[in-house]
């Protein structure tokens, strides 16, 4: 299981980073992004936090990625904002998309995947082909997630990717620790998602060049 999206004590999941990954260690993980919600008002703080769970690595064998989670940042200021957390080292930049579940501002979804520093739109909601298409020609994946609410749109956004060819990963969006789960029940999430079983293999493999 390579799990890119998840959240700790530094926004609000419950775990601490060393306990978050202990615990995805005991479900199989080969990697695990720790994506903790920020804006303009905490990435520093955030980023210069997480950062230092890549500890674990030296001890455990898993991969461990410091990460952002952009939620609810205006669509004019996501592509600064993600510029800005890569030149503060986050390895993994998630986007929180325009679930069905939240009042995510319209246009969130195309900024996203028109920002070549964006890594992965999450939860992304009714995804048009066009925003599909966009995140195709900039290597943004679209995130089917395994989150209850945010999941309610997956078999939407499977098709919608599907039909372009843009590349999609599986996650949890990990809160809790009720929220991760292994591989197996990654691959259910995405046949659940109207995926062949070849095709949700190949979606759950997309994930493994986050960890090379």
């Amino acid at each position: 299981m390579i799990d890119l999206h998840t959240h700790t004590v530094f926004s609000d999941g419950e775990l601490i980073p060393s306990e978050l990954v202990r615990r995805a260690v005991t479900f199989g993980y080969r990697g695990i992004g720790i994506t903790d919600h920020v804006d303009y008002t905490n990435i520093e703080h955030v980023l210069s936090c997480v950062k230092k769970a890549k500890y674990m690595e030296e001890v455990m064998d898993i991969k461990v990625l410091s990460g952002v989670e952009l939620t609810h940042v205006h669509p004019a200021k996501i592509a600064p904002l993600a510029k800005m957390a890569k030149e503060l080292g986050a390895e993994i930049i998630v986007v929180h998309g325009e679930s069905p579940v939240e009042p995510v501002a319209p246009g969130t979804n195309a900024a996203a995947v028109a920002c070549e520093d964006v890594d992965i739109l999450a939860h992304p909601g009714f995804l048009t082909t066009e925003e599909a298409q966009m995140a195709l020609d900039n290597d943004v994946c679209i995130e089917i997630t395994a989150r209850n609410g945010h999941n309610r749109t997956n078999g939407h956004v499977a098709r919608i990717a599907n039909e372009v060819g843009a590349t999609m990963v599986v996650d949890t969006d990990t809160h809790s620790p009720d929220n991760l789960i292994t591989k197996e029940t990654a691959l259910k999430v995405a046949m659940g998602a109207g995926l062949t079983e070849s095709q949700a293999k190949q979606v759950l493999e997309n994930s493994v060049r986050f960890i090379q």
